[in-house]
């Protein structure tokens, strides 16, 4: 009986001096954006954040990590944060896909693990209706004599190496092709470029005087619901520039749904079905499950794309 009494009396005192576990989230959470503030997946970050703040009753706030290293210095931020679900990136493709051969040692190997997907890009590939083309198909036979000279975001991004792959893969080459910080109406009223690929808002206000040609999603783009994807062109080519969250692998499981409850409920929201009447773009919940099938689905296709160019 006695050491019974010892023994309880040892476990009494060892509840009393150590402190309980606090309960996910009991202090501020950051969602890592790695770009400006004021585009798509920053917008809806910041309603995921709203949203989780009421929920929860604890701050949440969006930090956005810009930087000329493109995502990668910011998403190495979250790889090097502690994996309880205060600290989580709210990332495009490339950080999954590209991040762990870009030698940044914080990525590599890849230590996120999505919470799920929640946007993709409305990118397109336009030209002006005064063109002699207005499929992917009349632009490379268009070509053969007359190369076109193509405008885009940066050569790294996914939708701009899909659209090279094209070429080769149609069997025509660009004349010329620059990046440019505003791909729009203007771009190719004024000649600067013959075809862009932008995103379908930043032709919205002159979309009647642009050809689609293609559009670079997996699902239509409710704007321009008749525009043949790039997939349904070449095949091989099914990829698109989306952003979701991602935690460390680590991350505890009741930490990750937590988190994706209140995602996946901002993304049935009024306000980001708004949003996504008025851009484009397309807002949806693809589950953790699912957006693993899509990274590793986007792997293999960029690696196919990179081998394309580079022949």
């Amino acid at each position: 009986m006695s050491i019974l009494k010892s023994v309880l009396g040892a476990a009494l005192l060892s509840a009393l001096i150590t402190p309980a576990l606090a309960e996910y989230p009991d202090k501020p959470v950051s969602f890592v954006v790695p770009f400006p503030p004021g585009d798509l997946e920053d917008v809806l970050t910041r309603m995921i954040a709203e949203d989780f703040q009421a929920e929860y009753g604890v701050a949440a706030a969006v930090v956005n990590r810009p930087s000329d290293g493109g995502p990668f210095p910011g998403a190495a931020s979250v790889a090097t944060a502690p994996a309880d679900g205060y600290t989580i990136g709210s990332f495009v493709v490339d950080i999954p896909v590209v991040g762990p051969e870009v030698g940044v040692p914080a990525l590599s190997p890849d230590p996120f693990e999505p919470l799920g997907i929640f946007l993709t890009y409305p990118f397109v590939i336009a030209a002006s209706k005064d063109k002699p083309y207005s499929t992917m198909q009349e632009l490379a036979d268009y070509s053969a004599e007359n190369p076109q000279v193509l405008g885009h975001f940066g050569a790294f991004l996914l939708p701009t190496q899909a659209t090279f792959a094209a070429a080769k893969e149609m069997g025509f080459a660009w004349g010329a092709e620059a990046s440019s910080d505003a791909l729009d109406c203007n771009s190719l009223a004024s000649g600067d470029f013959d075809v862009v690929n932008t995103t379908i808002q930043q032709v919205l206000p002159c979309l009647d005087k642009v050809n689609i040609l293609a559009t670079i999603t997996e699902k239509p783009i409710s704007v321009v619901p008749d525009a043949p994807s790039l997939a349904s062109v070449a095949p091989n080519l099914n990829i698109s520039l989306w952003n979701g969250l991602f935690v460390r692998k680590d991350t505890p499981q009741d930490v990750r749904e937590k988190i994706i409850a209140v995602a996946e409920k901002t993304m049935s929201s009024d306000r980001a079905k708004e949003l996504a009447a008025q851009t484009g773009a397309i807002i949806y919940w693809m589950n953790a499950e699912d957006a693993k099938a899509r990274i590793a689905s986007d792997i293999k296709v960029s690696g196919a794309i990179n081998k394309m160019i580079a022949e």
